[in-house]
């Protein structure tokens, strides 16, 4: 019998082409390009190659175009050691690419995204997938649409973590489903959740109400927040040299999905997926700065949360 994966992971593989530049240039002006590298991106390509870096099973499921882009973005899953066995080449489909701005001074990211052309996912791709047992399904944004399709019997035991980045279809389902429901501070401010006069704190409580899960916040170099036991809890980012945020996000999800599998309870887990991102962030592209298991935890363990 195969090991059971630790994450199942699905969504997006792109291609990355990252630009460095001194000063992210005015619109209508020019800049000089300080140096430029091409990376495998996405919520799910990245997500899973840090679990995988991480020291956990991964299995990622996804569409990739049968092109140079897309054989590019399977052979770097593979040279992370993530399961593609179930990576869907579509021939004469395009792979998607994200042209990212990464200002030297700074390390904060501007991203020019394509859409996503390829087949849509169906949910008998994860039904397939979860016959694997995973411990942990992790749900990048793309696939929102499919949380109304899943299923409890199929799901089994493994836990639904949620990598929500804007509102999109099928929101009101994953909000139902997800056992971990996982959105930027930027998410609060949506306009169909209604929470514009509210404060943080207002509108952290006033989401874990319309949620299934438990609610965690991501909010860049201010760490993360959470509820636990009706209580709000913060856990600061650490100072790292930052040279690039691209992936933050992504390694974030990675790591509290790992964590969990590994049985962690939610105050270690936060700490563990701050680590991993803030590190992340000391190399350019997503995840050429993904740290080794120990560093991240040894990390981990000297930060500490408060009760707000």
């Amino acid at each position: 019998m195969k090991q059971r994966p630790d994450v199942l992971v699905v969504g997006r593989c792109c291609v990355d082409y990252i630009a460095v530049v001194d000063t992210f240039p005015k619109e209508d002006t020019k800049a000089p390009l300080a140096f430029r590298i091409i990376e495998g991106g996405g919520q799910g390509g990245t997500a899973s190659s840090c679990i995988a870096k991480l020291g956990g099973k991964t299995l990622y499921v996804g569409r990739l175009g049968n092109d140079a882009e897309g054989r590019f973005c399977l052979q770097r899953l593979k040279d992370f050691g993530v399961d593609t066995s179930l990576v869907n080449l579509v021939d004469g489909g395009t792979t998607p690419v994200a042209y990212i701005f990464v200002t030297q001074s700074s390390g904060k990211r501007t991203i020019i995204y394509e859409r996503n052309a390829l087949p849509r996912l169906k949910i008998t791709d994860i039904n397939s997938a979860l016959s694997h047992r995973p411990r942990v399904l992790l749900l990048d944004p793309e696939t929102t649409y499919l949380a109304k399709r899943l299923k409890p019997k199929t799901v089994g035991d493994a836990r639904i973590v949620y990598d929500c980045e804007r509102w999109r279809e099928g929101m009101e389902a994953i909000m139902a489903a997800a056992d971990f429901f996982i959105p930027s501070s930027l998410f609060l401010d949506s306009e169909q959740l209604g929470f514009e006069t509210l404060g943080f704190a207002e509108k952290m409580f006033s989401l874990k109400a319309r949620i299934k899960g438990e609610l965690i916040v991501t909010r860049g170099l201010k760490g993360a927040f959470y509820i636990s036991d009706d209580a709000l809890f913060h856990v600061p980012a650490p100072k790292v040299p930052v040279k690039d945020t691209t992936g933050a996000g992504d390694n974030f999800h990675a790591a509290f999905a790992l964590a969990l599998a590994r049985g962690l309870d939610i105050h270690e887990t936060v700490r563990f997926s701050v680590a991993v991102a803030s590190l992340s962030c000391r190399e350019y592209g997503g995840r050429n700065g993904i740290p080794e298991n120990q560093e991240a935890t040894q990390l981990a363990a000297t930060l500490k949360k408060s009760r707000l």
